[in-house]
């Protein structure tokens, strides 16, 4: 009797649907590798994190709301980002203390929470992938993942399996990077300040591409990097991992493709 796969909700985030849906096409791919069955629910939106760090906790728990009820009948839900998978797994029961019967729904959801390289690794067992990446990387460890989620070793594990590639440990790999949502917009001076250091420390690693497991992170090093002309590629570690690292970098020109995959991350609510 064959057994039956594990059923895996994909919660995409905002900015992979919007700015980088390689990311989603990487992620199905690593979890359909990993033993499981994926499916995007297609009424799925933010997940409430930039009202939350704004102070707007109504917002906050009407948006969560909306992600709990739509994510509970999977037997997990993957996030590949770290802060998205931190908000809904650290925060979301927090949230709903005052609510007991919300409460539990957002702790039950929280249970089955993980960000993507967690999951693989943790989860599911992978100990390797079958990849190949010319050249040498660093990997920046985001805020969320690594503090919140505990998303350390598990990436490097991974990549360490993938063929031609070598892996540069970054200075500071822990330190932020000065993206942090709602933070570069309040305090742009600081944010800079913090992200020239990290792109300086990129730079003396002499890696010709930077990883991370969080496109907001990636975004935001890919845009200073090439403000200050340094030739380093971004990349979601997602995409490595998956054999998709040949595909243009985070803010080079896209190649071409069809419209679905330049509007959307994957196909809405379809077992994969």
């Amino acid at each position: 009797m064959t057994e039956k796969k594990p059923r895996v909700g994909l919660f995409v985030t905002c900015l992979v649907d919007l700015f980088r849906p390689s990311v989603g096409f990487a992620a199905v791919t690593l979890i359909e590798r990993a033993g499981c069955t994926v499916e995007v629910p297609e009424a799925q939106t933010c997940c409430g994190q930039p009202a939350y760090n704004s102070g707007a906790r109504q917002h906050t728990k009407d948006i969560a709301r909306q992600v709990i009820a739509l994510f509970e009948p999977f037997d997990y839900v993957v996030a590949p980002s770290g802060s998205c998978g931190g908000m809904i797994k650290a925060h979301y029961p927090d949230l709903f203390a005052d609510e007991p019967a919300w409460h539990k729904r957002a702790e039950n959801l929280a249970a089955k929470t993980h960000e993507l390289i967690s999951f693989l690794v943790d989860v599911r067992g992978m100990k390797s992938v079958d990849a190949h990446f010319d050249g040498a990387v660093t990997y920046h460890d985001s805020c969320s993942g690594l503090r919140e989620l505990k998303v350390h070793d598990q990436p490097r594990q991974l990549l360490a399996s993938v063929t031609g590639l070598a892996l540069k440990e970054l200075p500071g790999a822990h330190i932020c990077c000065g993206f942090g949502g709602t933070f570069c917009i309040k305090y742009p001076e600081i944010s800079t300040r913090m992200v020239s250091d990290k792109t300086a420390d990129i730079s003396a690693t002499g890696a010709g591409t930077v990883l991370a497991g969080d496109l907001g992170c990636l975004m935001n090093m890919a845009g200073r990097l090439s403000r200050e002309g340094r030739p380093i590629k971004a990349r979601h570690v997602a995409e490595v991992l998956a054999g998709m690292g040949d595909r243009p970098a985070i803010g080079e020109p896209s190649v071409s493709g069809s419209p679905q995959q330049r509007r959307g991350a994957v196909a809405p609510a379809k077992s994969r």
